[in-house]
């Protein structure tokens, strides 16, 4: 939807299942998604968890602790390894058009000829929009699941420091990753840079693509609307990736800390 903004949600999905039924709402899913999936939940909770526990201690809030940690968080994953990998998964969705004209090409044939074109740059193209969707993303993920759970715990009479149970996490994080999609303007951002739809489609389609000309581009053509398109599967997205990332994430680091 952030790549085809004309379309609702019914004619996402329709376009979506015509592309190969249940598997084309998988594509870019190997190995890009394996391997962003491997490596950015590491390189995120190690970050966030490190900067989070370093403010703490200097006496600032669980919320604002929060909020630095995912922020610190999300602009480490995008550089380390969000860039090409959301670079490759963008390219396995958009290039259908590709396809339809009479080219066939594998997803590696694809990524080596962009990197041979444009080497390192080519594949990590509108990494500076991941980084900014990721510090956005992960500092208002992190920060409102925090906030949330202070506003539980005042609810509940709970102290500071007192363990909430998992029902009430899980619903911090729930509404910390829907409150966390005002950021959509940037993935619709990130997508019409990434995307493989042809400069020549769009007569006003900058050739080179700055998050700013993006964003301006965007506007022009499909206003505030097209600059939230997409957000409502995203704030699905955004809940659980929350819950896992925060709530569950909160038990791993106990557990990992029960056995040292």
């Amino acid at each position: 939807m952030a790549a085809n903004r004309s379309q609702t949600m019914a004619q996402a999905t329709k376009a979506v299942w015509a592309r190969g039924g249940v598997a084309g709402f998988f594509q870019g899913l190997i190995p890009w998604a394996w391997i962003e999936a491997s490596t950015k939940g590491g390189v995120l909770l190690f970050t966030a968890s490190e900067i989070e526990s370093a403010v703490v201690t200097m006496g600032i809030s669980p919320a604002a602790a929060g909020l630095l940690g995912g922020m610190g968080g999300g602009v480490a994953q995008a550089y380390a390894t969000m860039g090409f990998t959301t670079c490759m998964k963008t390219v396995e969705i958009t290039r259908h058009k590709e396809a339809a004209s009479g080219v066939q090409r594998s997803t590696f044939q694809v990524f080596m000829d962009i990197y041979r074109k444009d080497g390192i740059r080519g594949i990590n193209k509108g990494v500076n929009a991941v980084a900014v969707r990721q510090c956005t993303n992960w500092g208002s993920r992190m920060g409102f699941a925090r906030l949330a759970e202070t506003m539980i715990r005042n609810v509940r009479g709970k102290g500071e420091h007192e363990k909430l149970g998992a029902a009430d996490k899980i619903l911090a994080s729930s509404i910390g990753g829907a409150l966390a999609t005002w950021n959509q303007p940037i993935e619709v951002v990130r997508v019409e840079m990434q995307s493989m739809a042809k400069t020549t489609a769009n007569a006003n389609r900058p050739e080179k693509l700055t998050i700013l000309n993006t964003l301006r581009f965007i506007y022009k053509e499909n206003g505030i609307k097209g600059l939230y398109r997409g957000v409502t599967p995203r704030i699905g997205l955004g809940i659980w990736q929350t819950i896992c990332m925060v709530s569950f994430a909160d038990y791993v680091k106990l557990w990992v800390k029960g056995r040292q």
